[in-house]
């Protein structure tokens, strides 16, 4: 019996060791103190300890020829802009969930932005990663650099935009 518990003690040591750490890392945890969006469902842009709201919008819908839709949402550029190649957000979820937001790059045309969604060729959004900052606040920030233009933050499945611009 006494050399099963000398084998085991190690085995026990650090169970409590593991324990006790894990303990310590939930009572220090600290919770945000950045500053936080004013309207909920609606991604900023983070600027050290500003937040720029994106330029909440609608896109239209026009069918195109062979089943293509293309998407207008009007103005050539968006009122909101960062400098940064590789821009966070924060987004206070309500209505919209943050796990289905998605990225894409738009084309500015003739006075307006738009992206075509081809039947046979479909635009693949940029990998948008989502972390939870607390209750229902979370970092959004693109999976890559993005080159200057204009970009959307779009609810999955909707014609609801976030536009903003690179530059």
């Amino acid at each position: 019996m006494n050399r099963l518990a000398r084998y085991n003690r190690p085995a026990m040591l650090r169970r409590i060791f593991l324990l006790f750490f894990a303990a310590l890392c939930a009572a220090t945890a600290q919770k945000y103190s950045g500053p936080r969006p004013s309207k909920p469902d609606l991604p900023y842009l983070k600027h050290a300890d500003d937040l720029v709201p994106t330029e909440a919008a609608e896109a239209k819908e026009e069918k195109q020829k062979k089943g293509d839709v293309l998407y207008v949402i009007s103005g050539a550029t968006s009122s909101a802009k960062t400098p940064l190649a590789s821009p966070i957000f924060l987004f206070q979820s309500d209505k919209l969930a943050a796990d289905k937001l998605q990225l894409y790059k738009l084309e500015s045309k003739n006075g307006h932005r738009e992206i075509l969604f081809g039947a046979k060729k479909q635009p693949q959004p940029i990998r948008l990663e989502v972390t939870r900052v607390e209750g229902d606040l979370y970092r959004l920030e693109a999976g890559e650099s993005l080159e200057r233009g204009e970009y959307s933050i779009t609810p999955e499945g909707s014609n609801q935009v976030f536009c903003f611009q690179v530059f």
